[in-house]
C-alpha cells in the first residue's frame, strides 16, 4: 500500500513540478553525458529529475548561494545513474549539501594497536550511507573534471550511494535477480588487481588510479568512466563494463 501511495503522489505532483521545459534543455546542453541520450530518454530522465528536487534538500555551505539551475544540473546527473533503476534507490537520505569548493573534514581513525588518531582531510565530495550528500560545486559543475579528462565528482559521489544501499561501501551493490554475484566478483576484481599492480609500478593508467584505493573507490571511480567515456571503458575492462550495463540497464555505447 505504501508503494502505491508514493506512486500515486509523485504522478499528483510532476505535472505541477516539472522542471521547466526551457531550463531542462539549457541545463541538458551543458552535461556532455546526457548527449547520448534519446529523446524519450531525456524526458524520463527529466521526470526523474523533477522527483528528486520534491524529495530532497540542497543546502548551501561556506556562504554558496545555491540557484535553480546548480540544483537541477545535480539532480540531472544524480537521476542519468538511476534512469532505467527508479528513485526508490535513493530512498533513506534527503540532503545535498553545496560548499564553494573542497571542503575540510575530520574523521577518526584507529591505526593497528587500538589507538585512535584524528585525521583532516580536504575532500571535492563525501557520501554517508543515510546522512547527506556532500560536494564542491567548483569541482562538481560542469566541465569541472577535477581529476582528468572524464572525472564527474557527482557521479561517483551518487554511485557510492547505490553502493551503500546494503550497508558499507564496498563496491558490490544490490545487484539484480539476474545478476549471479560471481560474475560480477570475478569481472571487477580480476580489474582492481589489474590496475593496482599497475599503479603500484608506477604506470600510466587510462584509469584514475584513485580507483585503486579500495573496492569502493574502484566502483565509483569506474562508474563515472561508464557515463562519461565508456569507450575506456570498454576498452580497459570490458567484463566490467559489461556487469556495469546489466547494473545500470543502460548502455551508453549503443547510439540513443
Amino acid at each position: 500500500m505504501l508503494i502505491g501511495l508514493r506512486r500515486w503522489w509523485r504522478r499528483r505532483h510532476l505535472d505541477a513540478h516539472r522542471i521547466p521545459a526551457a531550463q531542462w534543455q539549457r541545463c541538458a546542453r551543458r552535461l556532455p553525458a546526457l548527449a547520448r541520450l534519446s529523446a524519450g530518454d531525456l524526458e524520463r530522465l527529466r521526470d526523474l529529475a523533477s522527483l528528486f528536487l520534491l524529495e530532497k534538500t540542497f543546502v548551501g555551505a561556506g556562504g554558496l548561494d545555491i540557484d535553480d539551475d546548480m540544483r537541477v544540473l545535480i539532480s540531472a546527473q544524480a537521476c542519468l545513474l538511476i534512469l532505467n533503476l527508479g528513485l526508490d534507490y535513493y530512498d533513506g537520505w534527503y540532503e545535498i549539501i553545496l560548499y564553494p569548493g573542497t571542503f575540510v573534514v575530520e574523521h577518526e581513525e584507529h591505526d593497528m594497536a587500538g589507538v585512535v588518531h584524528s585525521a583532516r582531510r580536504e575532500l571535492d565530495g563525501e557520501a554517508w550511507g543515510r546522512g547527506p550528500l556532500v560536494l564542491s560545486w567548483a569541482d562538481a559543475r560542469p566541465a569541472a573534471c577535477p581529476h582528468g579528462p572524464g572525472s564527474n565528482v557527482v557521479l561517483h559521489e551518487f554511485a557510492h550511494k547505490l553502493d551503500m544501499l546494503r550497508g558499507d561501501a564496498n563496491g558490490m551493490p544490490p545487484l539484480h535477480r539476474d545478476m549471479p554475484g560471481q560474475d560480477w566478483t570475478q569481472a571487477l576484481s580480476r580489474a582492481y588487481e589489474s590496475l593496482s599492480t599497475a599503479v603500484d609500478r608506477g604506470e600510466e593508467t587510462a584509469i584514475d588510479p584513485y580507483a585503486a584505493e579500495n573496492p569502493a573507490e574502484f566502483f565509483a571511480v569506474l562508474s563515472e568512466v561508464f557515463f562519461e567515456a565508456p569507450q575506456v571503458l570498454y576498452r580497459e575492462y570490458p567484463a566490467v563494463y559489461r556487469q556495469f550495463s546489466r547494473f545500470y540497464r543502460q548502455d551508453p555505447l549503443q547510439p540513443a
